[in-house]
């Protein structure tokens, strides 16, 4: 029997890469996942894959900046299944403008994503979670949350915001043994980082600041994910993980 036997997991942003892997992952361990995205095709791909992997999964498709409707969404979504054990918040935008050429509505995008719909889908979980008296959330920032980029301010500080988040929501809800934590990777090799102008010399540069001398696959993020979401990581709460390859030791 596997650790996820039987569990409901949500996951945002599922249509690519971390939250693909995510998916994947957690459907070969018997989870049924909840794949959100805002792309449905990509969603619908994701269920496929969890699918082939031998697991359970359903797509939903919807922007999480929009709250009334994600949170209508996951509740729907919860309704059908009859409960929620896990939601790995982890959609997510890039973006590495300098402060001048940053405009509002990038801002405004930037944390409606990572913040505001991180925020939502919580709330949207949080009453089925209390009614279980259990639950796992699993946010997923960044190494630049952590320390800062000399690029891309807004995403940078949005991420930060995450890890406020985490550690708020560590204490309000311990009481009904949810359990709330932050995975701040470092480099991961995923189609956003791919997409990037002049990502074979960026790449290279920021590959030489990191020890173990690469990025992450995305599935070496999911296994971090998968303990924060298991019995193992029972006592475990209001932490920031960050898988990095060493590029930041403290």
């Amino acid at each position: 029997m596997s650790e996820f036997d039987g569990k409901v997991v949500i996951i945002t942003g599922a249509g690519a890469g971390m939250g693909r892997a995510h998916a994947v992952l957690f459907g070969e361990r018997g989870a049924t996942v909840v794949a959100q995205d805002i792309n449905r095709n990509a969603a619908d791909e994701t269920v496929a894959m969890v699918e082939r992997a031998g697991g359970k999964a359903v797509a939903l498709a919807c922007d999480v900046a929009d709250a009334p409707r994600l949170v209508a969404a996951l509740t729907g979504a919860t309704n059908k299944l009859g409960r929620v054990d896990v939601l790995v918040n982890n959609a997510g935008i890039g973006g590495e403008p300098i402060i001048e050429d940053t405009t509002e509505d990038e801002f405004d995008r930037t944390f409606a994503v990572h913040v505001k719909g991180t925020f939502f889908a919580t709330k949207a979980v949080v009453p089925f979670m209390k009614q279980q008296k259990s639950g796992k959330i699993i946010n997923i920032s960044s190494i630049w949350g952590l320390i800062g980029h000399h690029y891309g301010s807004p995403y940078c500080s949005a991420k930060a915001a995450v890890l406020g988040l985490t550690k708020a929501w560590a204490k309000e809800l311990a009481p009904w043994n949810i359990h709330v934590n932050a995975v701040a990777p470092g480099g991961v090799i995923t189609e956003m980082v791919l997409a990037q102008p002049d990502i074979e010399k960026k790449m290279s540069a920021k590959v030489a600041r990191v020890p173990l001398g690469r990025y992450a696959e995305p599935r070496e993020l999911s296994y971090t994910v998968a303990y924060l979401a298991s019995s193992q990581a029972d006592f475990i709460t209001g932490q920031v993980i960050s898988p990095n390859g060493g590029e930041v030791i403290t």
